[in-house]
């Protein structure tokens, strides 16, 4: 049972509403700078791009709801940064015909937070909460009974003048995102009814995200140029449509024109210092500080205090694209180049 502050009255549940927004699940929120972006993203599961899995499986867990007049199970979506998750989450109530509260878990500081979201909830729509391994202990508590029950157990008060009450919330459904499903605690992570995971997106798939972008911000791609931009951007959407913007850039103010070849490209990418295989200077700044270390496994402390860099940057942005394209493997005295890996850098100009 959570216990709740004690100077926090019975109908006292205020909460900082300008980190959490109410929004319409058929308008996926950004900055308003961003509209392009904004129209490139599907408003329905039959228009996303990729994944065709977790699409079917989350098509069925629908409809089953809907059928049996019900919200969703709760949902827990994790995978790399820049995959969809966010996307997905406003597909999900967009296709349950309901609006979707967000919200990020670090913004989530009080427990008289959370009880604010969950009581300003109506019945049937969705709370998404992004970097759900980040909520502290207090409120991911509030929620073990709040997603089980619909219920807020609280103790109010202290001392003597504690007492005991519960609650009831509409019934809801909770959509969890997640970059680190590790770090999620055991009773948390049990309590999610669906739990899918985002793989990185194939080349054609990226191709097609990155044409129909190309279109929307008045860009002309031919076949090989938008394969040749997905095929280095790691496998992730959201990088390749930075890559885009980044070439129309080079394209408009270097060459004065609308048109992308895959010459443009390379020679975009080059200005920008991507190579061939979507690597940027950092990447091949972590493989030469592991090849000049003559093939001894190094710890990631190691690694972060000699490149000068975060550590949880490193191992959840660097190390897993590099493990995929089988450039780097992880062993339990420390991080070791394969031979692919070596190679590659061996081949690098020091000047690139």
């Amino acid at each position: 049972m959570a216990i709740i502050s004690s100077n926090i009255g019975d109908n006292d549940f205020s909460f900082r509403r300008k980190e959490l927004r109410l929004v319409d699940s058929k308008v996926i929120p950004e900055d308003k700078r961003n509209n392009n972006l904004n129209l490139a993203r599907p408003t329905s599961l039959q228009g996303f791009i990729g994944q065709e899995q977790l699409k079917s499986s989350l098509r069925i867990a629908i409809d089953a709801s809907i059928f049996r007049k019900e919200p969703l199970e709760h949902t827990l979506l994790y995978g790399q940064p820049g995959l969809g998750k966010t996307t997905l989450a406003f597909l999900i109530a967009n296709e349950m015909n309901t609006k979707c509260k967000i919200a990020t878990a670090p913004a989530i500081e009080r427990p008289r937070d959370i009880v604010g979201l969950l009581l300003g909830l109506k019945e049937g729509e969705v709370l998404f909460i992004d970097e759900i391994h980040r909520l502290n202990k207090l409120t991911e508590e509030l929620l073990y009974s709040a997603m089980e029950d619909f219920r807020l157990d609280l103790t109010m008060g202290s001392n003597r003048g504690a007492r005991c009450r519960t609650i009831n919330v509409p019934r809801f459904t909770l959509i969890g995102a997640t970059t680190r499903l590790a770090s999620i605690s055991s009773p948390l992570r049990d309590r999610f009814g669906i739990s899918q995971k985002i793989d990185f997106y194939k080349y054609d798939e990226l191709k097609q995200i990155i044409v129909n972008f190309s279109r929307l911000i008045n860009l002309n791609l031919d076949d090989e140029a938008s394969y040749n931009l997905a095929k280095i951007s790691r496998g992730t959407p959201r990088i390749a449509l930075r890559l885009l913007r980044r070439v129309r850039d080079y394209a408009q103010v270097i060459k004065k024109t609308n048109e992308i070849s895959v010459n443009l490209i390379k020679k975009a990418l080059n200005f920008y210092q991507i190579d061939e295989k979507g690597l940027d200077s950092l990447d091949r700044q972590y493989l030469s500080f592991l090849n000049q270390n003559n093939n001894i496994p190094t710890g990631l402390d190691s690694i972060a205090a000699g490149l000068g860099d975060d550590s949880s940057m490193l191992e959840f942005v660097v190390e897993p694209y590099l493990i995929k394209i089988g450039f780097l493997t992880r062993t339990p005295r420390g991080r070791l180049l394969t031979a692919s890996g070596k190679k590659y850098i061996d081949s690098k100009n020091d000047n690139f």
